[in-house]
């Protein structure tokens, strides 16, 4: 992969994929049951096995994932957020897999740089969104608290969802204003069906606007992502040319 844009598509969903598969990676030995820790660390090797294709069209996978600094990384600000707790998690979760999965569903049928990869991952990511899904009915249909600890975590995430939505130059299916616009009526409309489902509502306030999120695409990060990127990158930066 020699072109600039194919090179910044790379980054940009590689990175979504590696910080996200690392913040689902904090949850070992922290999970709620075993069988949800298991399930959360496939879930995260999914999204890591990603990441290495894709930054390894973009370059070496090691030196982008470890030796790059903050502003160089082009995340969405959705996937950086903290855990918080297991209903906030699993929210983070429905939002993003829902659109991996809608995103990587349009790049399976071109014959683009990143079909191959789109065509195997549409299979993973729809397992994370079915999971995701699942929770989110159990606790949103559940007792008293997991209801409002589910809405809580959609209301707090929800003003980092609008970035999800905005063109990125060289990616087939995103790369117009009426491309994005489109994804994001389809990601709205199974969004919508979860929520009814669940009885929670969905998050008032616009996706875009003088309050939103949307930053993270030209690499500026809310502060927990330094703290994490520290964590992630330490023992590479610690034992330079280390091998194993």
């Amino acid at each position: 992969m020699t072109g600039s844009t194919d090179r910044a598509a790379a980054l940009a969903l590689g990175d979504d994929a590696l910080v996200l598969s690392h913040r689902l990676a904090e949850w070992a030995g922290n999970a709620p049951v075993l069988e949800e820790e298991v399930a959360l660390a496939n879930i995260a090797l999914d999204l890591l096995g990603q990441a290495r294709v894709l930054l390894s069209q973009a370059g070496d996978e090691d030196e982008l994932a470890f030796l790059r600094e903050e502003r160089e990384f082009r995340n969405v600000q959705l996937v950086e957020q903290p855990n918080g707790d297991f209903a906030h998690t699993m929210a983070r979760q429905l939002y993003f897999s829902t659109y991996q999965e809608l995103l990587y569903g349009r790049l399976a049928h071109g014959d683009g740089p990143f079909a191959p990869l789109a065509a195997k991952a549409v299979k993973e990511v729809a397992y994370h969104r079915d999971h995701a899904e699942h929770w989110m009915l159990r606790l949103g249909d559940g007792t008293a608290e997991s209801h409002e600890r589910a809405q809580r975590g959609l209301d707090a995430l929800w003003r980092f969802t609008g970035e999800l939505f905005e063109p990125i130059e060289g990616l087939a299916g995103l790369d117009t204003e009426a491309d994005a616009e489109a994804l994001r009526e389809r990601w709205t409309a199974s969004l919508a069906s979860v929520l009814d489902r669940a009885t929670l509502r969905r998050p008032e306030g616009p996706q875009r606007g003088a309050w939103s999120a949307g930053a993270g695409r030209q690499g500026l990060h809310t502060e927990p992502f330094g703290r994490m990127l520290a964590e992630m990158q330490h023992l590479h930066r610690s034992h330079p040319g280390a091998t194993w």
